[in-house]
């Protein structure tokens, strides 16, 4: 086939091929069409690869300049990369993020990486494809294309999870101690004159839930009462309710309950709470819980629950505070925001 120009008009240059161009020369999409330029070839297969190749060779496209610009300056766009969007905190958060950007002038992009590196990796690289100005990270896991983020200066803000990797920014974070939330549960227990206490959490590769589960474990045995092993139970995968379901039937299994439980997060409570009621004990006469996040449910369906109160609407403010930090290169140190403990039953 013959290839064909651009006519000059009025004797200015022909303009530039864009990036959509490549896209709908080869076929695919835009974020398609990036990965292939930036080199991640694993996405695509070889006959995808070549005609955008193709594509890029015919229109003469090259990148410019003009994108890392708008990611640096211009753009209005930030980019929300949840773990788990079926949980209410990350909605809250999610929820008080997009006012607060609104209300500054940015525009939100929601996306759910399910806690998955790869679906994390794919949701970064959209987002760069549409020239974001920021990401951030609503919880976060090690993945090839956050440390290539990491490695190559992008602005990165870590919520809930603190940033973990040797190029990561630990100011760059929004968040509560979740090490000193776990220990005050253990003192709530304590002077409470609960003892026999119990655990049940999520997976430990979330920073948040480890740092929950070593601050209220450490300060259980500085107090004199360490954690039994059959009141302990480690759940996997994202699916909270079961968690807490699971742990009750395996501790009863293993011999007897605790009279004080710790679960990591409201969910796992409520999962906890479903299994009890089912076995005929009651709450808090026969075991008292407490959860983690305390969100905005539990006033209408939860008033046996005890939990730590983590201040999801204050996120927002904070998330444009951290982003704007950044881009501006002013005060970047981490914004610990304050939780409280909500009494319940």
């Amino acid at each position: 086939m013959r290839k064909t120009s651009t006519p000059r008009i009025h004797g200015k240059s022909p303009k530039p091929a864009s990036i959509t161009a490549v896209a709908k020369q080869a076929g695919v999409s835009i974020a398609t069409v990036s990965r292939i330029m930036n080199g991640i070839v694993n996405k695509s297969s070889f006959e995808t690869q070549q005609r955008v190749k193709a594509a890029v060779d015919e229109l003469g496209y090259r990148p410019v300049t003009h994108g890392q610009s708008l990611r640096r300056g211009e753009s209005r766009v930030v980019s929300i990369h949840a773990v788990n969007l079926a949980n209410p905190t990350m909605a809250a958060i999610a929820a008080s993020a997009e006012t607060a950007l609104r209300m500054a002038g940015y525009t939100m992009v929601l996306c759910d990486t399910h806690d998955q590196p790869d679906l994390q990796d794919t949701s970064l690289l959209d987002m760069r494809a549409h020239l974001v100005r920021g990401y951030v990270l609503l919880g976060t896991i090690d993945s090839p294309q956050l440390v290539h983020f990491q490695d190559h200066g992008e602005t990165l803000l870590y919520v809930n999870r603190r940033p973990q990797g040797p190029n990561s920014t630990p100011d760059d974070f929004v968040g509560i101690d979740n090490k000193s939330a776990g220990a005050a549960v253990a003192t709530y227990f304590k002077t409470r004159g609960l003892h026999h206490c119990g655990l049940i959490h999520g997976a430990l590769h979330s920073p948040a839930t480890s740092d929950r589960v070593d601050g209220y474990s450490k300060t259980l045995s500085d107090l004199g009462q360490g954690l039994q092993a059959r009141h302990i139970f480690a759940g996997q995968g994202l699916n909270h309710l079961q968690i807490g379901y699971d742990g009750i039937k395996q501790m009863l299994q293993q011999g007897d309950l605790p009279k004080a439980l710790f679960c990591s997060s409201d969910l796992i409570a409520y999962g906890a709470h479903r299994s009890l009621s089912e076995l005929g004990f009651r709450v808090p006469r026969d075991i008292v819980l407490m959860g983690f996040d305390d969100n905005p449910l539990n006033d209408w369906i939860a008033p046996w629950l005890n939990s730590v109160s983590v201040p999801y609407p204050k996120f927002g403010q904070a998330i444009v505070k951290g982003l704007e930090a950044i881009w501006n290169q002013g005060d970047r140190s981490a914004q610990i925001l304050p939780f409280t403990i909500v009494e319940r039953a």
